[in-house]
């Protein structure tokens, strides 16, 4: 722990590992972490595949580098069939940025997380956090309900389209509207960039207004570095006008809220099936479903009150502390 907290990379890399395998430890070194967390701006990044996130997010690190701030990057990827693992490595999606020591890369797989955002990312931010990162990056996968999710571990979100994402903004409209605090339509210098923004202008003007913050609706490309700057400004704009208005806040507390209830969900989903008295009643639960004798929310209900009776013999579940 006093590696990590001294800025060690290889013990970053073990903590997110042991958080990672949802090792039973993790609950300590979290606890042990907790009054280091909270400092790092946490900026989402999600939006079609294809449309140049990871491109952008190395060209957001260069700037930001040249700055003088220090970068965590936590790359949602999608899971292996095979290993369970990452499928796009993170130094090869990120190019030279994997070399700088003040930038730190890992990517996560999704392991069938609802959404695509793994169940350990926003704890691995916690780490990069602690670690000392100024801006910790969350990357998805860009499908389905991760632009919600992401935008829930978030302070801000962006969200990255091309000229060739037309039919996935109508199918994801919303879901984008709900995330995105910018738009970013990256490969700019493309045939359609103008009719992109002019849709996503649409939108927007479409959307009833959510607040005092409107997300802008900016161009790149990524691979020339061209937009970043104005990027990078639209989101210290945003943070501004959250702070002032306590949106910034509100957003934390609610992220908070959300995680304490999984964290519950968690301990307790854990507690019950590692009691070897649950996995033998499950399979009598399963055969008087089968023959009707039982019907399945009644058998599940039966279960946890089973369960409960065990574990107040036991001194109740462990705490997760």
């Amino acid at each position: 722990m006093q590696r990590l907290l001294a800025g060690e990379a290889r013990a970053a890399g073990r903590v997110i590992s042991l958080i990672e395998d949802r090792r039973p430890e993790r609950f300590a070194v979290l606890g042990a972490l907790a009054g280091r967390v909270g400092r790092a701006e946490r900026l989402g990044v999600t939006g079609p595949p294809g449309a140049g996130k990871s491109t952008l997010i190395n060209a957001m690190t260069r700037a930001l580098r040249a700055a003088g701030r220090t970068v965590g990057v936590v790359a949602v990827d999608p899971t292996s069939p095979y290993t369970g693992g990452a499928l796009l490595g993170d130094r090869v999606r990120m190019g030279e940025s994997g070399l700088d020591a003040g930038v730190f890369i890992r990517s996560m797989a999704t392991r069938g997380a609802l959404g695509g955002l793994a169940r350990a990312a926003e704890e691995a931010c916690d780490v990069l956090d602690a670690y000392g990162r100024d801006v910790v990056v969350i990357e998805t996968v860009g499908v389905g309900q991760s632009e919600v999710d992401v935008a829930r571990a978030a302070d801000c979100t962006l969200v990255v389209l091309s000229p060739e994402s037309g039919d996935q903004v109508q199918a994801m409209k919303a879901g984008l509207m709900e995330a995105a605090d910018v738009f970013v339509v990256n490969k700019a210098d493309r045939e359609g960039a103008d009719r992109m923004v002019a849709q996503v202008e649409e939108m927007l003007h479409l959307r009833a207004r959510r607040g005092a913050w409107e997300p802008p609706v900016l161009r790149s490309v990524a691979l020339k570095g061209e937009g970043v700057e104005a990027i990078l400004e639209a989101v210290a704009r945003h943070r501004r006008s959250e702070e002032e208005r306590g949106g910034l806040a509100a957003r934390r507390r609610g992220r908070l809220l959300a995680r304490l209830r999984a964290a519950v969900e968690e301990i307790h989903r854990e507690a019950i099936w590692a009691d070897p008295g649950s996995a033998l009643a499950l399979e009598g639960a399963a055969d008087r479903v089968a023959s009707g004798g039982a019907d399945l929310y009644g058998a599940a209900a039966g279960l946890f009150r089973s369960w409960l009776r065990r574990a107040a013999g036991l001194g109740g579940p462990p705490r997760g502390e």
